[in-house]
């Protein structure tokens, strides 16, 4: 007799429960995005309005038993909050229960001590300003030394549209400090072009207003077409004379950003300089001082 078809892994094992402990923007994006793809997902908070919040998106709130036979528990909880939390979880959660943050910053040592329970991180790289904010498209950052674990969380970001990166461990620091200055580096990089347009008398809000059209424009072209092909501006023409006249005109607090950024532009220009163009570009643009 010849065997019957394999079934396949049906939803619980494919998906299996999950409880967010935390109702704030991640923790109600998330919701929202795993239980549009059927994941069993409950939100645990500890306030009314916490609660009250998941209920009026139309989650559905964790009760006690939801907690024991959860077999992921994302913490959306403050960065400063992780360990505390972790530890009260993880005196009552059996051992099945995997703890996973979400925090880019803090390493898995912030949920304490293994002892048999998986742990692991989950840091999608998106600013999430509101629970409704969609995820897809952006990229996750999984790190765990589970193998299992790193399947369901791989899971999680293919159903929620995320693209995944794994982080060693070892590295966090400099991953996150990649994100921070890819996301509060650029608005700092705004407010120091806002604040050399206002060393040519344009107002605050008319600077900004100006400038974000082209801030988008130029980040198009980032995707479009890399790094170095999405490089723009005097540096890649070799226009030394320009640049000079830039440093001159900015404010002193703004010129040594202009220089430093400047710098890094001439190693994406790669050959496109003249010898004589990138060694005129080199002299103004060392460190004053």
């Amino acid at each position: 007799m010849s065997p019957g078809p394999r079934r396949r892994a049906g939803p619980s094992k494919r998906r299996p429960p999950v409880v967010i402990v935390g109702m704030g923007r991640l923790g109600g994006a998330l919701g929202l995005a795993l239980q549009a793809k059927r994941w069993p997902v409950r939100i645990h908070s500890r306030t009314g309005e916490g609660r009250q919040r998941a209920e009026a998106l139309g989650l559905k709130t964790a009760a006690p038993s939801d907690l024991k036979r959860a077999r992921v528990i994302l913490l959306c909880v403050p960065d400063a909050a992780v360990p505390s939390v972790a530890q009260t979880l993880s005196a009552t959660l059996p051992r099945t229960a995997a703890l996973v943050h979400t925090a880019g910053a803090l390493s898995l040592a912030a949920l304490g001590t293994a002892k048999g329970r998986s742990r692991g991180s989950f840091h999608p790289l998106c600013a999430v300003s509101s629970p409704r904010d969609a995820l897809a498209g952006s990229t996750v950052a999984v790190s765990t030394p589970s193998r299992a674990l790193r399947d369901v969380l791989r899971r999680m970001a293919v159903d929620a549209g995320l693209r995944v990166i794994e982080v060693p461990e070892a590295h966090r620091a400099a991953y996150h400090a990649g994100a921070v200055l890819s996301a509060g580096g650029l608005v700092s990089l705004a407010d120091a072009a806002v604040a050399a347009l206002g060393a040519a008398g344009i107002p605050p809000a008319d600077a900004l207003a100006a400038l974000l059209p082209l801030m988008h424009s130029a980040l198009k072209g980032l995707e479009t077409r890399g790094l170095a092909g999405g490089l723009t501006g005097p540096i890649v023409r070799g226009d030394s004379g320009v640049v000079a006249a830039h440093l001159e005109a900015l404010p002193p607090d703004v010129a040594p950003l202009y220089r430093l950024l400047s710098r890094r532009a001439l190693g994406l220009a790669g050959d496109r300089l003249q010898p004589t163009s990138r060694a005129a570009l080199e002299r103004l643009l060392k460190p004053s001082g």
